[in-house]
């Protein structure tokens, strides 16, 4: 009988051996199998990397202007069309006058005979021959003679409309023959220089963003241009209701190419590291909250745990995790296991930026 259970230990100790040494050789066997995953590399690249806030608002006019009229009367002569440049005070259209052509006349003859009296009465005063009271009755009727006069020389230069601002005639109302009423509108100017932005950036960024900063502005309708422009002011208030605070983004354009109501993608820059460590945001992998890349390693694939930083047209700055000579996997490393063979298809090259690669490709 304990012949028996030593036989059957024994047997079953066999087997187990048989059992271990088959699954090493299929494990041997598998790995041996398994090919390399094909991976392209890149080499970090050093450079430039800014901190962007972005944002999009409309472009707008700093100064525009309803031209009234001050004084009724029939459009006699219209002077600009719309689209054209003019400076502050110039005329841009005249209406009949004839009324207060005629009342600045009248005007002017009373006052002319109002005057010759006075001197007259003068004389008088000087030599105690009118009363105190008398002559300065009679001063003050040529006072408000005067500023009779003076108002009606004025009301008829109202019948020319004058640009009260320099800019642009965006907006003509008004028609040759037609009559138009005190406080009719006659035309619109614009300002084009300069031109504004109003951004409302969240409250978080309060600290970030300050006067004089660089602005780099996108518009569809200007496609592959880059506008500059600055920051000019900040509202020291933040809108409870938004939990935001406005900007003043100036935009200078001396050749006239963006116009009020054009929308624009406003790109602050705020802060800037020099000469950084890039690699391609492409090659980042989340992991249990971490953000890491894969690097080759004697033809293995190797996890490391990076620090990134700033981030800008495709590549994003690396603090600490890797080294400018390490093969960082770009392309293939997505479902890549850690310690799995690797075949480097492209061989290590250095990541260039978009930008870069754009115009040696337009080259």
């Amino acid at each position: 009988m304990k012949l028996h259970r030593i036989s059957s230990a024994a047997l079953a100790c066999a087997l187990l051996l048989t059992a271990c040494q088959q699954g090493n050789e299929a494990e041997e066997k598998d790995e041996e199998e398994t090919p390399p995953v094909p991976v392209e590399t890149n080499t970090p690249v050093r450079g430039d990397v800014a901190a962007v806030y972005s944002g999009t608002a409309p472009i707008e006019a700093f100064a525009e202007a309803d031209v009234v009229a001050k004084v009724a009367g029939e459009v006699r002569e219209v002077l600009v069309e719309e689209g054209d440049t003019v400076k502050e005070g110039q005329i841009l259209a005249r209406l009949d006058g004839d009324r207060l052509r005629l009342e600045l006349n009248e005007s002017r003859a009373r006052l002319n005979k109002l005057q010759r009296d006075f001197q007259r009465n003068k004389d008088l005063s000087d030599k105690g021959l009118l009363s105190a009271g008398d002559f300065e009755k009679l001063r003050y009727d040529l006072e408000a003679l005067e500023a009779s006069y003076n108002l009606a020389s004025l009301e008829l230069d109202y019948t020319q409309i004058r640009a009260p601002i320099s800019g642009v005639v965006s907006e003509r109302y008004i028609k040759i023959g037609t009559t138009i009423q005190v406080g009719s509108r006659a035309f619109r100017v614009t300002s084009l220089d300069p031109l504004v932005a109003y951004l409302h950036v969240p409250e978080r960024e309060y600290r970030q963003i300050s006067a004089g900063q660089p602005v780099v502005i996108d518009i569809d309708a200007l496609v592959g241009q880059k506008i500059l422009a600055t920051v000019t002011r900040i509202s020291p208030v933040v809108d409870p209701a938004t939990g935001t605070f406005k900007i003043t983004i100036e935009i200078r354009d001396d050749e006239h190419r963006i116009k009020p109501g054009m929308f624009g993608r406003m790109s602050i820059v705020y802060d800037r590291h020099e000469n950084v460590l890039q690699v391609p945001r492409g090659a980042l992998i989340e992991d249990m909250g971490n953000e890491t890349v894969f690097v080759v390693e004697d033809g293995k694939a190797v996890r490391r745990i990076v620090q990134t930083g700033y981030g800008a047209d495709g590549m994003i700055e690396i603090k600490e995790g890797v080294t400018e000579t390490d093969q960082v996997i770009t392309v293939g490393q997505v479902g890549l296991k850690p310690d799995a063979k690797v075949s480097v298809i492209n061989g290590a090259t250095e990541a260039v930026p978009q930008e870069e690669a754009a115009a040696e490709g337009d080259d």
